[in-house]
């Protein structure tokens, strides 16, 4: 499989965090992916960027938390991260990023 440009759009950036790194341990790595992309999507994307066979997705999404800026509210955005469990004997090193 070749990388389209949508896979780009699809998968943001690696998401790096104790969580993360003890979810490594079990084969699954953690991605911050676009609000919109579906499951099958995700998979896609990451078999054709990274070169690996995905076993299974699951997805969160944290909703942005309401915050003071200077006296005004804003609103951090929603974030929707993919935890992508790939099959035995596949591995991806984000430690050197997207």
């Amino acid at each position: 499989m070749s990388a389209k440009p949508e896979h780009y759009d699809v998968i943001r950036k690696p998401v790096i965090t104790e969580k993360s790194t003890m979810a490594s341990e079990n084969g699954a790595v953690v991605f911050e992916v676009s609000i919109d992309a579906n499951k099958p999507q995700i998979k896609e994307a990451v078999e054709s960027l990274f070169g690996v066979k995905v076993k299974a997705v699951n997805t969160t999404i944290t909703k942005g938390k309401t915050k003071r800026f200077r006296g005004q509210l804003g609103k951090r955005k929603d974030v929707k991260k993919a935890y992508v469990t790939l099959e035995e004997g596949n591995t991806i090193d984000v430690s050197t990023g997207l």
